[in-house]
């Protein structure tokens, strides 16, 4: 039975790569030795036979088992992975920095060839456009060496619109941390794994925005995007790490890093939020204007500075109200007649 996908990544079976490098340079220029020596001995008709078995070993192992042998000289740097296969079956993965000697008749294969650098990119660059998106160059496999990055890594996609919970649009980007952490089913079980991680952090994001609304009063005490970022953060890691699983990936962290209106509503939702703050902003006036003026009337009954009746003590709040409440500087009338 043919397995769909690979779940499990074994380690790649290597010795010292140094050893087998002396080894086989030795053993090359051994095989020069040799071949000069099978020369003199076919000189003599005795040694004939000897010396064309020697010229014929000596030949084969310097043109052909020695170039083989060199191709099994793998070199890796701290956090990068190498994937071998051998005739097409999964042979295992090369981790760990050092200098290792492989089977040469393994190939190391990469993600795909959509992951490979363009020959024509700038090496200064930091990302490589895939698919129309921006994928960090260091996430990907190199042309040549074919390595795998098991370094954390970023991911920026574009900003998109999305409906929010009330169904308003809304513009929302995010970042994701990642890494790679199963190197099998990264190259085998999907084509390009950075590519797939930005479409299922996407999506993902979409499935998170439309259960929760933008912003949310205090009254409410319901959840929001803008309020609740650090649980949001947690429901969208969440997300998109189940969606990931199947490329050997692991999501270390996801944040909001732009979270605004859509242009066409964001005027009217301006409004809306100066209108809220107004009406906040008026109630906690009047209720402080409401505790000065009862301060007020106790203050002056207590001392006997003035008796009011009720006439009288309702113009005074009246009064007094207008003055704390309104938007502008009272204009004070000097009554210099009698109270009444």
């Amino acid at each position: 039975m043919v397995k769909d996908t690979v779940e499990t990544e074994k380690e790649a079976p290597a010795s010292n790569g140094m050893r087998a490098l002396v080894f086989n340079t030795l053993a090359m220029l051994a095989s020069v030795g040799l071949f000069s020596y099978a020369i003199v001995l076919m000189a003599n008709d005795a040694a004939l036979v000897l010396g064309i078995a020697i010229l014929v070993v000596t030949s084969l192992y310097f043109s052909v088992v020695g170039p083989i042998l060199y191709c099994g000289l793998k070199i890796l740097k701290p956090n990068e992975a190498m994937v071998l296969t051998f005739f097409g079956e999964y042979y295992g993965t090369l981790k760990g920095s050092g200098f290792f000697f492989v089977n040469p008749f393994v190939t190391a294969t990469a993600p795909t060839k959509a992951a490979v650098a363009p020959s024509g990119t700038d090496k200064g660059a930091q990302s490589v456009s895939v698919s129309g998106i921006s994928v960090p160059l260091s996430s990907v496999s190199s042309a040549q060496s074919k390595k795998i990055s098991l370094k954390a890594l970023t991911l920026n996609n574009d900003k998109q619109k999305v409906n929010d919970a009330a169904g308003n649009p809304i513009i929302i980007g995010i970042v994701v941390v990642w890494k790679v952490v199963n190197t099998a089913k990264a190259v085998f079980n999907v084509d390009n794994f950075a590519e797939y991680l930005s479409i299922q952090s996407d999506s993902a994001l979409r499935n998170i925005v439309r259960l929760y609304p933008y912003d949310a009063s205090d009254e409410e005490n319901e959840r929001s995007l803008r309020g609740s970022s650090q649980e949001i953060a947690e429901s969208l890691k969440r997300e998109i790490q189940e969606k990931v699983n199947v490329a050997g990936l692991e999501i270390l962290e996801a944040r909001i890093t732009h979270l605004s209106y859509a242009p066409e509503i964001a005027q009217a939702m301006l409004q809306k939020q100066q209108a809220s703050a107004v009406v906040a902003a008026r109630q906690l006036i009047v209720e402080g204007a409401v505790g000065m003026v009862d301060m007020a009337l106790s203050k002056l009954s207590e001392k006997d500075i003035v008796e009011l009746d009720e006439e009288r003590k309702a113009a005074m709040v009246s009064n007094l109200l207008v003055v704390l409440c309104g938007n502008r500087d009272a204009q004070p009338v000097v009554n210099s007649g009698s109270l009444y």
